[in-house]
């Protein structure tokens, strides 16, 4: 039977599909894996930390995979002004769960400089939690000036701007369910 979602076809902005929406799928499903097994014998519930708005769909995708008690919850930061980051992370929207002595799984889209998930990773130890870990879909090791521990890993990609599964250019193609190269934009 043929799916009835038409996959949007690659527009006059984008390169090409870097990471299709099976392989994505696919990489989920073996992280939630390595997660459950991981947290599998932790009191109480993990905190999913969502960091708006690019880890949206990931982390809705990877929640509905977990078989371990958790819940969810999100943060909102910009690093960006418009198509660079500045290097100044600045919070928009914080977190609702109390993080005390439990344990933390922060879901990123993408590390391209480290300094969003440094930040994320300091101001989360300092609330105390049994533990802090890492969820990055998106690495991009040539772009890397601050250190930063990824836990969990889905892809390494090449330094080109990226769009899809929650990633975006100026509001657009957040929704396409892949990962696609964009033209450089001026």
């Amino acid at each position: 039977m043929e799916s009835s979602l038409a996959i949007p076809a690659l527009t006059k902005d984008l390169v090409r599909v870097l990471i299709d929406a099976d392989t994505i799928s696919r990489r989920v499903d073996e992280l939630a894996h390595k997660i459950n097994e991981a947290y599998a014998n932790i009191e109480g519930r993990l905190i999913l930390v969502g960091v708006l708005k690019g880890s949206f769909i990931l982390t809705a995708d990877l929640c509905r995979r977990l078989t371990i008690p958790h819940v969810v919850d999100f943060i909102g930061l910009s690093s960006y002004t418009g198509d660079s980051t500045s290097g100044n992370v600045r919070l928009l929207m914080d977190t609702r769960e109390n993080m005390e002595n439990k344990h933390v799984l922060i879901i990123e889209d993408i590390l391209d400089s480290g300094y969003t998930l440094d930040y994320l990773i300091r101001n989360f130890k300092a609330r105390n939690p049994a533990s802090v870990k890492t969820l990055v879909l998106l690495d991009k090791p040539d772009r890397h000036t601050v250190p930063v521990e990824i836990n969990y890993m889905g892809f390494t990609i090449p330094d080109v701007w990226v769009v899809g599964y929650g990633l975006d250019y100026n509001e657009q193609y957040r929704t396409l369910p892949y990962i696609a190269e964009m033209y450089p934009q001026n």
